[in-house]
């Protein structure tokens, strides 16, 4: 077992003993990822859960589809491995029972446990106390190891090669799909490079994925509108978003930008200025020691004040999972603290058009260290 792994399930277990907890289930495919540095790309959609079991001492186990065995095999860092076949036995519920037993208190993932694995496993321990150790999980997963932020770093390198080649492939006359097309090319070729010259991981896929987030012309308010076969105009705005696809070694980012093909109307451009005084806000406020919800109020100040509402949270912790803690919003009262990453939007929405610009940051001892970049004045973002 890798000394990273081993230490995350050392701490874990030290949680669970704190919390009474016997033994913890988890079942959110980016915790396992976390904890044992497995992922088996088979999720419930193919109806096939993967669990691990984690007790507060003595080894944990892995239990998941045999189809998947060898792969489990040469990733998971783990004590026990105990794979299961479709229709044989009762498949992924053979193990549970022995697992589970004499437990007084059972930990979960109630918003990571699939339906079908949470009736059986209430059907075991209806007369065990049950905790949600989603928590304890997140409050782990906040700072971020040496390891993790040159993951991040080097996820920003991705991104930020993604940008490029996006806004090179935008102009009149061009179909948005071709515009996705060299993201992703661009983004597997940084991804290639960096995990050939830095990471000892071949199993590692450079390829990006996820649907381009992406709109142009009369769809740019559709904040979540995806790459199609609409074609590109001159005086048009266009948005790229790379929150989705920015996914280095299974470490996500946030990066967002809106450009214009050759002019930028007067009255968009000005909606942009609030959008990027926004984000410009929340980087004033950005730092440890303050609270996440005081960045989001500074944000959010600039657009109330400009006259417009402000369109959702400011931001968002990332890491292994696309949303982690904290959220940039209010109410969340997290004070941040270095090793944090978090993605940092700025965004006004109107009628008939809508800006946003948004990266990512590393939180340090005294500031934040930018890990996404590209241009993001007016003038930069005209094409």
């Amino acid at each position: 077992m890798t000394n990273t792994h081993e230490t995350r399930l050392t701490a874990l277990r030290e949680r669970l003993k704190a919390a009474d907890i016997d033994i913890a289930l988890i079942t959110d495919d980016d915790s396992i990822y976390y904890l044992i540095g497995y992922y088996d790309y088979l999720h419930m959609e193919f109806g096939r859960p993967t669990i691990l079991v984690v007790p507060r001492d003595g080894d944990s186990t892995l239990i998941t589809p045999s189809i998947d065995y060898t792969i489990a095999q040469a990733q998971a860092q783990v004590g026990h491995i105990k794979p299961w076949n479709d229709g044989v036995g009762q498949e992924w519920r053979e193990q549970l029972p022995a697992a589970t037993k004499g437990a007084q208190r059972v930990g979960l993932e109630p918003d990571h446990m699939p339906p079908v694995v949470r009736a059986y496993v209430d059907s075991l321990i209806e007369n065990v106390k049950t905790s949600d150790v989603t928590a304890i999980l997140s409050d782990m997963r906040m700072i971020k190891s040496a390891e993790e932020l040159q993951l991040a770093r080097h996820a920003g390198e991705v991104a930020s090669a993604m940008m490029a080649a996006g806004r090179a492939a935008i102009a009149d006359g061009v179909p948005e799909f071709e515009v996705a097309l060299a993201t992703s090319a661009a983004g597997t070729r940084k991804a290639a490079q960096l995990l050939s010259d830095h990471y000892d991981d071949r199993a590692m896929s450079p390829n990006t994925h996820f649907l381009q987030i992406m709109a142009s012309g009369d769809t740019i308010t559709k904040t979540h509108q995806r790459a199609s076969t609409r074609v590109m105009h001159h005086g048009e705005p266009v948005f790229l978003c790379f929150c989705g696809m920015t996914n280095f070694h299974r470490f996500k980012l946030g990066f967002d930008r809106t450009f214009w093909i050759g002019d930028a109307p007067h009255d968009q451009a000005k909606v942009y200025e609030v959008a990027l005084a926004s984000q410009q806000a929340a980087l004033a406020a950005l730092k440890p020691g303050v609270t996440a919800e005081s960045v989001h109020a500074a944000y959010a100040r600039v657009i109330e004040a400009a006259g417009y509402d402000f369109p959702f949270r400011c931001g968002r912790a990332t890491g292994f999972s696309f949303l982690e803690k904290p959220q940039l919003v209010t109410g969340d009262k997290t004070v941040l603290q270095p090793g944090m990453v978090l993605a940092v939007d700025g965004s006004v929405s109107t009628d008939t058009f809508r800006a946003q610009v948004g990266d990512s940051f590393i939180i340090t001892e005294d500031g934040y260290e930018q890990i996404t970049h590209h241009p993001k004045t007016v003038n930069e973002l005209i094409i």
